[in-house]
C-alpha cells in the first residue's frame, strides 16, 4: 500500500513539473525522453530479474536498489538536457524494476481472490490524497525551491517502502527460471523507438515498437494476442488499458496548457480529477466484479471520456469541458481496473506466482510506455508531420480512446466458459 502511495506521489510529482522540465531543458522536440526514461530502465531489468534475484541475497540486493534509485533521481535534478534527465530516470526505473514483482508475488500467494480484489481496490485508494493535494503541493513546493529540488521530494518515502518490502520478501530457494532471449527485444525496442522519433529516420520508431512487441509476447501466456478467454484476455487487457490511459496521463498537463489554454495550476487540477474519480470509485469495485459487464462498461466509458476530451480540444470549447470528460476516464477505469487485474493475476499454483506478476507488471508497463513513447513522440513530431503542436495533443488522445476501446473488448473475455 505504502509503495503504491509513493508510486502516485512520484507521479504526480513528475506529470506537474513536466511542462517546467520540457522548457527548462529545452526539451519541446523530445518529450519522449522526459516521459520514458524510466520505464526504459525498468523493462531492462526485468528479463535479467529471476538471475539477479536468485544470486543476491535480499538484503544486498535491496541496499542497491535504494542506492541505484537515489542516484538516479539526482541525476536526473541535475541534469541540463533531456538526455541526461532521462539517464537517471532509466537508472532509477532499472533498481525499481528488479524489485517490482515482489509485492504482487506475495499478494498471489498469500491472499485469496475476494481479499485481493479489495486490496487492489485499496490501492487505487491510496491515490486519493496525493491526487487532491499533489499537483498545488508540487506548484507550491517548486516556486520555493524549485522543480529540481521538488522532484527529490517523493525519496524519503520511497525509501521507507522498500524497507518495509524487504521485511515481507521471502528467501527460500526458488526454481530457477532462463529468461527467454526474446524478452529483451522490450527494451531494446523501446529504446531504439525513442532514439528514432529525435532523429531523421522517425518513421522507423513503430517498427521497433513492433519488435519490442514480440518480446513482450516472449513473456505472456499463449494466447494473449488472440484475446483466448481468462488469464490472457484480461493481459491484453492489461496492455491496452497501460497505453490508452496512463499514455493519455503522461501528457495530460501538455495538453491542457498547449492545446486548451490553461494555465499550469490548472492542468494540475486536470492530472488530479482523473485519480480522485479513479480512487473514489476502485473500492466499489469489490462489490461489482460479479456483474458480467462491469469491466467492459467502465471501459467503455473511459474511452468515451478520453474521446470528449479531443473532441471538445477541437471543437474550441473550455478546458473545463475537457477537465469533466478526463474526470469521467478515471470513472471508468475504476470501475475497471480492479476486476481486470485480478483476472489478470489468477493462479491455481502458488510456483507460478512470480511468473503471473511478472507476465501483468510487464503487461501494464509496457502498455504504459508504448503510449507514452508514441503519444510525446507524436507531439514531438508536429512540426515534421505538418500539424500544430496544440492540435497534435488532441489527436493523440483521440488514438488513446480508440485503444481503450479495444481495452472494453478484451475485458468482455476476461471470464472462462463455464
Amino acid at each position: 500500500m505504502l509503495l503504491e502511495f509513493v508510486a502516485s506521489v512520484s507521479s504526480f510529482v513528475a506529470g506537474a513539473l513536466l511542462p517546467l522540465i520540457e522548457h527548462d531543458l529545452s526539451a519541446a522536440h523530445q518529450v519522449q525522453l522526459l516521459v520514458t526514461g524510466g520505464e526504459i530502465g525498468m523493462f531492462s531489468a526485468l528479463p535479467l530479474s529471476p538471475w539477479i534475484v536468485q544470486r543476491i541475497p535480499p538484503a544486498r540486493l535491496m541496499l542497491a536498489g535504494l542506492v541505484l534509485s537515489v542516484i538516479g533521481a539526482v541525476t536526473s535534478a541535475v541534469s541540463s538536457d533531456a538526455w541526461t534527465f532521462a539517464a537517471g530516470r532509466l537508472v532509477a526505473g532499472f533498481a525499481g524494476g528488479v524489485l517490482s514483482v515482489f509485492g504482487a508475488t506475495a499478494a498471489i500467494r498469500h491472499l485469496e481472490d475476494a481479499l485481493r480484489v479489495r486490496v487492489v481496490a485499496a490501492m487505487s485508494a491510496m491515490w486519493l490524497i496525493p491526487a487532491l493535494v499533489g499537483p498545488p503541493a508540487t506548484l507550491a513546493l517548486q516556486h520555493l525551491v524549485g522543480w529540481r529540488l521538488t522532484l527529490l521530494a517523493p525519496i524519503p518515502l520511497m525509501l521507507i517502502a522498500r524497507v518495509l518490502l524487504l521485511a515481507s520478501t521471502e528467501t527460500r530457494a526458488q526454481r530457477r527460471e532462463r529468461p527467454s532471449p526474446r524478452a529483451f527485444l522490450i527494451p531494446l525496442g523501446v529504446a531504439a523507438s525513442v532514439l528514432l522519433i529525435d532523429s531523421e529516420w522517425w518513421y522507423l520508431a513503430p517498427l521497433a515498437l513492433g519488435a519490442a512487441a514480440a518480446g513482450l509476447f516472449a513473456v505472456l501466456p499463449a494466447g494473449t494476442g488472440r484475446l483466448a478467454r481468462g488469464s490472457p484476455a484480461a493481459l491484453a487487457g492489461l496492455t491496452l488499458f497501460g497505453f490508452g490511459y496512463f499514455g493519455a496521463n503522461s501528457v495530460v498537463t501538455l495538453l491542457f496548457t498547449q492545446s486548451l489554454g490553461a494555465t499550469l495550476p490548472q492542468a494540475g487540477i486536470a492530472l488530479s480529477a482523473t485519480s480522485v474519480a479513479w480512487a473514489l470509485v476502485g473500492p466499489l469495485a469489490s462489490r461489482l466484479r460479479a456483474a458480467p459487464c462491469t469491466c467492459s462498461i467502465g471501459f467503455g466509458v473511459a474511452a468515451g471520456g478520453t474521446l470528449l476530451v479531443s473532441l471538445f480540444g477541437l471543437a474550441g470549447e473550455s478546458w473545463v469541458a475537457s477537465l469533466c470528460a478526463w474526470t469521467a476516464t478515471g470513472l471508468g477505469v475504476g470501475l475497471s481496473y480492479p476486476t481486470l487485474y485480478l483476472h489478470a493475476t489468477t493462479v491455481h499454483d502458488p510456483a507460478a506466482a512470480a511468473r503471473v506478476a511478472t507476465a501483468a507488471v510487464t503487461a501494464e508497463s509496457f502498455g504504459a510506455l508504448a503510449g507514452g513513447a508514441l503519444g510525446a513522440g507524436f507531439g514531438s513530431l508536429s512540426a515534421e508531420l505538418g500539424v500544430d503542436r496544440g492540435a497534435a495533443w488532441l489527436w493523440a488522445f483521440l488514438g488513446f480512446a480508440v485503444v481503450l476501446a479495444a481495452a472494453a473488448l478484451a475485458a468482455a473475455r476476461i471470464r472462462e466458459r463455464r
